[in-house]
């Protein structure tokens, strides 16, 4: 197989291929399938650092795990989805990603307990050699490609962030974070709280809610809310008239400029956007619900992420009485539950921290060019997927208006592209150029949100103009990535001196 690497050991130089993914979740295996459809004859291989297929969609278990993206755009876009359902269960998720790479053959590529941690880069091979450490044995791997793709996402699989509680060793209860769930964890009958109020917190309540005794969601700050319906009611009669792939590429831009929009009213008009949010969250609530308290937030629309609840979920089993919102501040844990600023004392038997997530730029793994260390907070991104200095090197980072998909489907359109244009013109590297001046820089992505703000200095930042701006906007980028020109202001081509020399096997035979 062109794409099978072997590794490296005492006896044998490191495998070469052509392209090195790194992660093999919904980024990886999408960037994976577009490579083997658009250039056939790269060779590549994938390294992941855990077991299985499916990176957050794998790692997270938690009771009632599911997109906060459509699956129209959250799928594919050469493999449309096509089940019923809009917005879709985690283990829904994580069996497509399977599926997808079965059906492709990209199962056979990926090597599973591999943790990347280095990369170096040299200019006179033209190639990175890439160490990884196997998980189950301890031992180094070595392999060399010509270009590195990473698809790990930006946080931290291993630890996910709780803040320091006050008199939290005295809770007699069971204290557990989402990115963690026990398996044999049964709330059934009990009292549970919930600390938080991003995508996650409103993810478990209504889970919960249906066993539990009762769910208290307990937070510092409210989120928008905004109510989809978990099925989209064009989807079948767009099946039915069209072609599955035309159906779906209708249904994908549908979605994608819906949420386009969306965006750029919140930015425009944020004062109309939030009473648009507040006066459908009060719609479904129990008649004079305080929804300035528990669901208006200081901020303005898209300044975080909004939450999305499927055919209005957490509104239902609030109103219901199931479940209840508690907005204020946690002063001390107790032996039975929490006690608020307030003096409210809420009893629970289970305490769940939704807290967040901690930020890993590149799943942790450094880079160094030429000798020199790569510090990625003095970078500046090009086209939102490669930095500056670096070559032949990309990441993938989606959306944070959008479905993170729409993204890494273009990121990996573009690197095919590139790939090839780097071929028929004979040039050995491409390495972005940063912006003529530092005036204008900001940071990389465009959120308040906690686990954001904690973390912005470890991340490239972002120019005042393309090709060095995000735009956060699909159409713009499908012109730029998909169709724009690739030899521009920020990209430096070069053509080999001479041959690479011959650092292992180079499998791209197919």
């Amino acid at each position: 197989m062109p794409d099978a690497a072997a590794e490296h050991t005492a006896d044998a130089p490191p495998e070469h291929v052509d392209v090195l993914i790194v992660g093999a979740g919904l980024s990886g295996i999408g960037a994976a399938c577009h490579l083997r459809r658009r250039t056939p004859g790269k060779s590549f291989a994938i390294l992941e650092g855990r077991e299985s297929i499916g990176g957050t969609w794998d790692l997270f278990r938690y009771p009632g795990v599911r997109s906060d993206s459509d699956m129209f755009t959250l799928g594919y876009s050469f493999r449309p989805w096509s089940g019923d359902k809009a917005i879709v269960d985690g283990p829904d998720i994580r069996a497509y990603i399977q599926d997808t790479a079965r059906a492709y053959g990209i199962d056979r590529s990926i090597r599973f307990g591999h943790r990347v941690r280095h990369a170096e880069w040299s200019s006179d091979d033209a190639r990175w050699t890439v160490t990884a450490e196997r998980t189950d044995t301890g031992e180094q791997v070595t392999l060399t490609c010509a270009f590195l793709l990473t698809c790990s996402g930006y946080y931290r699989y291993d630890e996910g962030y709780t803040p320091e509680f006050p008199g939290i060793d005295a809770f007699e209860g069971q204290v557990v974070h989402p990115q963690h769930w026990p398996e044999d964890l049964d709330c059934t009958g009990k009292r549970v709280v919930v600390i938080g109020s991003g995508a996650t917190a409103m993810t478990l309540v209504p889970a919960l809610a249906r066993q539990a005794e009762h769910v208290t969601m307990v937070q510092r700050s409210p989120s928008y809310v905004l109510a989809l319906p978990s099925r989209d009611v064009l989807a079948k009669p767009l099946r039915r008239l069209l072609p599955k792939k035309t159906a779906g590429d209708a249904m994908r831009w549908k979605n994608a400029l819906l949420a386009v929009a969306s965006f750029r009213f919140s930015r425009r008009a944020p004062k109309a956007m939030r009473g648009i949010l507040q006066k459908a969250a009060a719609r479904r609530l129990p008649r004079g619900y305080d929804v300035k308290t528990h669901f208006g937030p200081a901020y303005d629309p898209w300044d975080q992420r909004l939450c999305i609840v499927p055919d209005g979920d957490l509104f239902r089993e609030i109103k219901r009485g199931r479940a209840t919102v508690a907005t204020d501040h946690i002063a001390t844990f107790t032996p039975s539950g929490l006690r608020l600023a307030s003096g409210t004392d809420i009893p629970a038997d289970v305490v769940v921290t939704a807290t967040g997530l901690n930020l890993l730029a590149l799943g942790g793994m450094t880079l160094t060019v030429d000798g020199r260390a790569v510090d990625l907070a003095k970078t500046v991104a090009y086209k939102g997927m490669m930095v500056s200095d670096v070559p032949n090197f990309a990441m993938v980072i989606g959306y944070t208006n959008a479905s993170w998909t729409l993204k890494a489907d273009l990121v990996a359109q573009y690197v095919c592209r590139l790939l090839t244009h780097m071929d028929t013109h004979g040039y050995a590297m491409c390495t972005p150029q940063p912006p003529g001046t530092d005036d204008g820089l900001r940071p990389l992505i465009d959120l308040r949100s906690g686990y954001v703000l904690r973390s912005l200095d470890a991340l490239p930042k972002q120019g005042p103009t393309a090709p060095w701006r995000l735009y956060q906007s699909y159409p713009r980028d499908v012109r730029m990535l998909r169709r724009g020109p690739l030899e521009d202001q920020g990209m430096r081509f070069t053509r080999a001196a001479s041959p690479p020399r011959h650092m292992g096997r180079d499998d791209t035979a197919a």
